[in-house]
């Protein structure tokens, strides 16, 4: 039989990655697992002006595509 219980509080609403249009921000972990760096090197480079991040609230987000393209720059470089 089916159970019929509500499902729990975390798990009632889906969480929003985007909206069309709108790239979905990394965090700091996410975002240094790409470059293979530990996350307070990559807010390090943010403060260099070597990369692009959003500060939001006391937290760094980054776009995954300012990532690829730092990679790719520093490829051709």
């Amino acid at each position: 039989m089916y159970d019929q219980k509500k499902p729990p509080a975390s798990e009632r609403y889906l969480p929003i990655l985007g909206r069309a249009g709108v790239e979905p921000l990394l965090d700091s972990n996410t975002a240094a697992a790409m470059l293979g760096v530990h996350p307070r090197t990559l807010q390090r480079m943010v403060l260099r002006g070597e990369i692009t991040g959003v500060h939001v609230g006391k937290l760094w987000r980054f776009r995954a595509s300012s990532i690829a393209r730092w990679i790719e720059l520093k490829e051709a470089g």
